[in-house]
Order: C-alpha cells, then structure tokens, then sequence
C-alpha cells in the first residue's frame, strides 16, 4: 500500500513538473504575439517609450483601421489569396499522384529516383535562384504569378516524401482486392488511397499553405507592378509610405495578415498532428 502510493506520488510530481514546463514555454512563446498586439493597440507617442508598457493606457483600435487604408490591402488580399490557394491545389494534385508512384507501382529504378528526389531537398534554394529567374525570364513569366503557382503542380520533394510515407502505412492487400474487382490504378488511387489519406493531405494542405501565404522571397523577385504585390511585400513597404516606421500600424496590419494562419492551424491542428505521427515525422 505504501509503495501504491509512493507511486502515485512520484506521478502527480512528475505530471505537475512536465505541466509547469509546457506552461511555461508557451509564455515564452507568445510573448512576441503579446508584444505584437500590445503595440498595435498604442498611441505614436507610446511605441517609444522607456522601459516599454505591455498594456496601452488608452486601446487604439483604430490603428487596425488605419493600417489597412493607408494600403490597398483588399487588392493584396485577393493577389496572396489566389497565389496560396493554387499553389495548396498544385501541390495537393502533383504529390499525391507521384507519391502513389513511388509507394505503389513496382518499376525498375523507381528506388533509386526516389533516392534522387530526396537528394534535391539538401540543394539550398540559393543555389537554384539565378538559374530559375533566367528560366522565368526567357518565359516572360516575371511580374506574373505562373513563377509562383505553376512550380508547385510538378510536385514537391518534401510533400512527396511525406504522402509516401503514408501510403506506405496502407495494407497492400487493399490494393489486390481492388485489382480482382476490375479496378485500375487510377481507381484505386481516387477510391481507395485517397480516402484513406485525409490526415497526411491536410498536413500538406496545411504547409503549402503556410509558406505560400508568408512567402517573402518568391513576390519579391518576381513581382514589380504595385498592384500585384502580396501582404507580405505590403508590409515590407510601411517604411517607405512613413518616412519612418510606424510600428504600431506596422503590428496591427501583421497581426491581420498573421490570422488566417492561426485560424486554420486552430482549426485543422487535429489532422496535422495525426498526419505528422503517422507519416514518421515525429521527433
């Protein structure tokens, strides 16, 4: 009896320290978000001041106004929206469909360009930069969006890697009932594999998503006219458009540029975690 309740002791302690520390980094985590929507709700006068105050004397709920007026943001809206939810249809199309190749058919070689595939994701994209500006360039896609959507329909190393893991965790008898039946490849992939695949599909959905929406680099390099610019340049451009920076119009807009990211991770985070543990990424 005495050593049940040791036990169970040592438990609680252990449960109670593990809880301390998760609280605790968590804290540490959202303090920039704290800081972020402390300093959007500030006055000019208060952004600067000396030490800093976490909480505003008087709430500015009208910088949030502000900062979406003084930029066609609903222009911008609509050119990262369209730009993210292609980009998320591309990868989700072309990955799944190699990925089903790689795990599935029996071809000669097929091991060795997968070892091939994988071997890009270790090119930094750096690299590959120059070249692929000159490629966009002869094609006359710059200052367009094809640089950045029509990539994405020709798979992704990492998401492929990623659905093949998944698919691999599927009984290949599944596959052979199919085949008795009369069922193709194609039909087994859309019937069978698919439906099976809804985690691992909403964790690519998810991070295509992400880096599409917050995506700096790529608008930058190939977009020059001002009404194809994203959120993400818009808010590179708050300097410029005051002279100095306005940091609390500059939190404000970045905290309404940073919502739908924190929406549908809230909202998908169930899928993205399963689809995480199952396809091997953990740890």
């Amino acid at each position: 009896m005495y050593l049940l309740r040791s036990r169970r002791k040592r438990e609680v302690l252990i449960k109670s320290f593990v809880y301390v520390i998760l609280m605790v980094t968590s804290i540490i985590i959202l303090i920039p978000i704290f800081w972020m929507l402390s300093t959007a709700l500030k006055e000019d006068s208060e952004v600067y001041l000396f030490p800093p105050e976490w909480i505003p004397q008087k709430p500015q709920f009208g910088n949030f106004k502000r900062a979406l007026t003084f930029i066609p943001f609903g222009r911008y809206f609509t050119n990262t929206s369209v730009i993210t939810f292609a980009t998320m249809v591309g990868s989700l199309l072309s990955s799944s469909i190699v990925a089903y190749g790689f795990a599935r058919l029996r071809a000669r070689g097929r091991d060795i360009l997968f070892m091939i595939l994988l071997s890009t994701m270790m090119i930094p994209s750096q690299i590959t930069m120059i070249p692929v500006f000159v490629l966009f360039k002869l094609l006359n896609w710059t200052d367009t969006f094809k640089p950045l959507i029509i990539p994405n329909f020709f798979g992704g190393a990492f998401f492929i890697f990623l659905l093949r893991q998944f698919y691999m965790t599927i009984p290949i008898e599944l596959d052979d009932a199919a085949k008795i039946d009369g069922c193709s490849y194609l039909g087994i992939f859309s019937r069978i594999i698919l439906p099976l695949t809804k985690p691992a599909l909403a964790t690519v959905a998810i991070f295509s998503f992400m880096w599409s929406w917050n995506d700096f680099m790529g608008p930058l390099i190939y977009l020059n006219s001002r009404d194809k610019l994203t959120l993400t340049l818009a808010l590179s451009r708050f300097t410029g458009m005051y002279g100095m920076t306005a940091w609390n119009l500059l939190m404000a807009a970045s905290l309404v540029v940073a919502l739908p990211c924190f929406v549908l991770f809230f909202f998908a985070q169930r899928y993205f975690i399963q689809g995480i543990v199952v396809t091997g990424l953990k740890g």
